[in-house]
């Protein structure tokens, strides 16, 4: 549980630091995603998501 939560803590750091760096270019971002398609939007998630998934393997490998 302590790593899971320790992972979660570092999630939300992550994900808040561009919202308190710089909230205008967030705005700007969010505005484009707006407008892409949601196809465009699952594919860049799973890249995402299989991204980490691979990352978290070769961290835990070497």
């Amino acid at each position: 549980m302590k790593y899971f939560l320790t992972a979660l803590a570092l999630a939300m750091i992550i994900e808040g630091l561009p919202y308190f760096l710089a909230p205008g270019a967030i705005k700007k971002t969010l505005a484009l995603l707006k407008e892409q398609p949601e196809k465009f939007l699952r594919i860049f998630g799973l890249t995402a998501m299989l991204s980490g998934v691979i990352l978290l393997y070769l961290v835990n490998v070497f």
